[in-house]
């Protein structure tokens, strides 16, 4: 089987047109690769081919592979693949938690030269059909356990000819009848292999399209340079695989020949208990988690972790400091995208200053330019522009001119970048709150209520005001089982006022249960808007 053999080209016919792209810098010798690339071969196939198939891969609680045992399951899929009817460039859609069998479907569906769409498990009929109508997807493998909502979807699904499930024995029964004898399709390193779909935050799901170099790059550029894993380390991180933050804890530890952990359930509740279970030594999560997770340390051995990675929303400096003096290890902030695969700014643990999200990643460019485009100064507000490896490629979207300007990404986040290139995080663009003629960031404000004791966590909003133009309004959701009264939203103001200017304080403070989050578990800033905006203006 060759990758030109009845090559379906949809993804590469649904690129935007070149002038459309951002400037793809590959001028790094660490992200130079050969024009002919499965990115298979070198994260999973070298180390069988090398000597090392005994080495343990991958752990969960179901079961564990080596090297070799995971690379005999692929192969095993890829032959399931080809009796399918599934040709190079087909898109096959995966849905379900993270598991060993998605990880190796996964991998399966890049070396039999598929374009992999995975989803996140919690999302319902009309949030699948999406990515399956938008890419046209005929295949979908799914986990039993989630057949449910996928059953709902398949009526919306016109073009979708074949569903398979595994955890019923279903798709077990069909690898284990294959050859597990497999040879990765010849593609091209610029060959499409992933359609992940953001998390529609922002409105309608987007589809970014990455290709076989672009997985070896994130794996070569963050993990590389500043995480530095050897074969000795093992990964665990909460986010789904789908999520494209998540497919680091599988890509990062298969490109040093090193091993991870693939757990279901890993909130904060649960991760500690995996953490002293498995013993990984980085770990991978959102900063509400490491902050849950301080008062579990002592009924939970975590200390086999050495390095601690903190993404998927911004890092208060509160709970940097508060997991330092918990644990002694500093938190790894960046910042990343799903058009962009994975985090372009980030800083090793001894160049961390707090607060900022780090430093540019080296072979990336970034700087703070205006409304316009244009440079601005040192130690100004403005939006971030980025460019390096790998870029922002839509399929099929107009919104690719709104990211994409002048050669550069542009994500849509107020930073400040002072003398030593260090990066501040100021918001969202559309986060910031206008008030009286006042610049406010919401997640500055979040970072301060969450140093006081009662908050677990929080969302701030800007609310409309007649007089204002708009108010700082935070959504808290309480610690330990704390009502709410008048004296403690007072108090949460107060210590507002105490931690940053207080013309920043919440005018505004409801107690609420639950915020409303997208199914990669980040605040939903814009159902929170919507919220703030059928409350009106606060009394």
């Amino acid at each position: 089987m060759t990758r030109t053999a009845h090559l379906d080209t949809f993804a590469a016919d649904n690129l935007p047109p070149r002038e459309h792209w951002p400037v793809m810098l590959d001028g790094h010798p660490a992200y130079r690769y050969p024009e002919r690339l499965n990115c298979v071969g070198p994260l999973l196939d070298r180390w069988v081919e090398e000597g090392h198939g005994d080495r343990p891969c991958l752990f969960s609680p179901e079961e564990s592979l080596t090297y070799a045992e995971l690379q005999a399951r692929v192969n095993r899929l890829c032959n399931v693949f080809r009796d399918m009817g599934l040709v190079p460039g087909s898109r096959l859609f995966l849905r379900s938690a993270n598991n060993p069998w998605m990880v190796a479907t996964y991998l399966a569906g890049l070396k039999a030269g598929l374009v992999v769409v995975a989803t996140m498990p919690l999302l319902r009929a009309k949030e699948i059909a999406y990515p399956i109508n938008k890419a046209v997807i005929s295949v979908a493998l799914c986990d039993a356990k989630l057949a449910d909502e996928m059953e709902k979807a398949r009526p919306l699904c016109p073009g979708l000819d074949r569903v398979v499930y595994w955890g019923n024995g279903e798709l077990e029964a069909l690898a284990e009848a294959a050859s597990p004898v497999f040879e990765a399709v010849d593609t091209a390193a610029d060959d499409i292999c992933l359609i992940a779909f953001t998390s529609g935050t922002t409105g309608e799901p987007k589809g970014c399209m990455h290709a076989h170099r672009d997985m070896l790059a994130i794996c070569d550029g963050f993990s590389g340079m500043i995480l530095k894993p050897d074969a000795s380390d093992r990964f665990i991180g909460s986010a789904p695989f789908a999520f494209t933050f998540g497919l680091g804890i599988v890509l990062f530890p298969m490109r040093v020949g090193a091993s991870y952990v693939v757990v279901e359930k890993a909130g904060p509740d649960d991760l500690p208990a995996a953490i002293e279970r498995f013993r990984p030594t980085i770990c991978f999560t959102a900063p509400t988690a490491y902050r849950a997770m301080i008062p579990k340390l002592t009924q939970f051995d975590m200390t086999s972790l050495r390095t601690c990675v903190s993404a998927g929303e911004t890092l208060p400096r509160g709970t940097y400091e508060a997991w330092l003096a918990a644990t002694g290890l500093r938190l790894v902030d960046g910042i990343g995208g799903t058009e962009v695969l994975h985090i372009y700014i980030a800083s090793p643990e001894h160049e961390i200053r707090p607060g900022s999200t780090g430093r540019v990643i080296p072979g990336y460019e970034a700087k703070i330019v205006d409304e316009d485009g244009r440079d601005l100064p040192h130690g100004t507000v403005g939006r971030l522009a980025l460019r390096g490896p790998i870029g922002c490629r839509y399929l099929a979207d107009a919104r690719q001119t709104k990211y994409v300007q002048n050669g550069w990404n542009l994500p849509g986040d107020s930073f400040v970048q002072d003398e030593d290139g260090y990066f501040w995080y100021q918001a969202r663009s559309d986060d910031m709150i206008i008030s009286a003629g006042y610049n406010i960031a919401g997640p500055e404000v979040e970072a301060a209520l969450l140093t006081h004791p009662a908050v677990a966590e929080c969302g701030v909003v800007g609310a409309p005001d007649p007089e204002r133009g708009s108010v700082v309004k935070a959504y808290v959701v309480l610690a330990d089982g704390r009502t709410g009264d008048p004296a403690l939203a007072k108090a949460l103001q107060d210590h507002v006022k105490a931690e940053i200017a207080p013309y920043k304080y919440p005018r505004a403070v409801v107690f609420v249960d639950a915020l409303p989050k997208t199914a990669s578990g980040k605040l939903q800033r814009v159902a929170l808007r919507r919220i703030a905006e059928e409350d009106g203006a606060p009394s």
